[in-house]
């Protein structure tokens, strides 16, 4: 599972930067379009996970602005590496 989410950031990350260097250097034509719809809708599904993790996690876990920031970039790879944390301590 470990590998699985790693590789799910690596993805992640290289698509936010695809979608930020479209902002830097438009493609021309459908393809810059739907590279901006994609990043703006990547921005209000990220913090909408930034809201459910607030919501499921403060209690569980002590939480700084680096996590937050986490999720906002890795969205639900960070969920998941949050929820083996959990998961981990309660087994302890």
């Amino acid at each position: 599972m470990k590998f699985i989410i790693l590789a799910g950031k690596a993805v992640t990350l290289f698509a936010w930067g695809v979608m930020l260097y479209n902002l830097v250097a438009p493609v021309e034509g459908n393809i810059g379009l739907l590279l901006t719809i994609l990043l703006a809708i990547t921005v209000v599904m990220h913090s909408l996970q930034v809201l459910i993790f607030h919501t499921l996690f403060k209690s569980l876990l002590p939480l700084n602005k680096a996590d937050y920031l986490q999720v906002l970039l890795f969205g639900v790879f960070s969920l998941l590496d949050y929820r083996q944390q959990v998961l981990a301590s309660e087994k302890s």
